[in-house]
């Protein structure tokens, strides 16, 4: 697994998903922009294109980056999002963890990485990140049926297709 997580240090570290999976050996975690690996995919909520199992190659060469800000501040941090290569967004998914729990989009870090490794075919992974948590693989079994939906999909058009058919189902 090779995930890097920009931390912008603006949460509770008893709660932080970041945190602890560092402390556990699974991620990298930067506080410098200038740290984070070029090429690897930014998963980034101000983009368009939505994540894919097209991504699985980029994902499995040069990682993922995720960033660790407060949903309440995450204007502030989009400094970071300044390429577009490689960044996507995640389709719709619910939080599991405790700070959002059922609240759509709203995910942990540790959510998003697990969700961005299921969808793009990596399932092993994304169980792993998820397994950390007491309440981690609740969120794979909440969002089982869309997770297994979009890692069948092809591309991000079709991933986006899926959400919108789910939401406006």
């Amino acid at each position: 697994m090779n995930v890097t997580v920009y931390h912008a240090e603006q949460c509770d570290p008893k709660k932080c998903t970041t945190v602890k999976l560092q402390k556990q050996g699974k991620i990298r975690v930067v506080t410098k922009l200038n740290m984070l690996p070029r090429g690897a995919l930014v998963l980034d909520p101000f983009t368009v294109k939505s994540a894919s199992p097209e991504d699985r190659e980029i994902v499995e060469k040069n990682g993922i980056v995720g960033l660790d800000c407060s949903w309440n501040r995450i204007q502030k941090s989009s400094t970071m999002f300044k390429g577009k290569k490689y960044h996507r967004t995640l389709p719709f998914l619910v939080a599991s963890n405790p700070t959002n729990y059922g609240k759509p989009c709203k995910l942990s870090t540790a959510e998003a990485i697990a969700a961005t490794f299921y969808i793009v075919g990596l399932k092993d992974n994304a169980v792993e990140i998820m397994s950390q948590f007491k309440w981690g693989p609740h969120f794979l079994k909440l969002n089982y049926e869309l997770l297994e939906a979009y890692s069948c999909a092809k591309t991000s058009a079709e991933v986006v297709k899926i959400q919108n058919e789910f939401i406006g189902g």
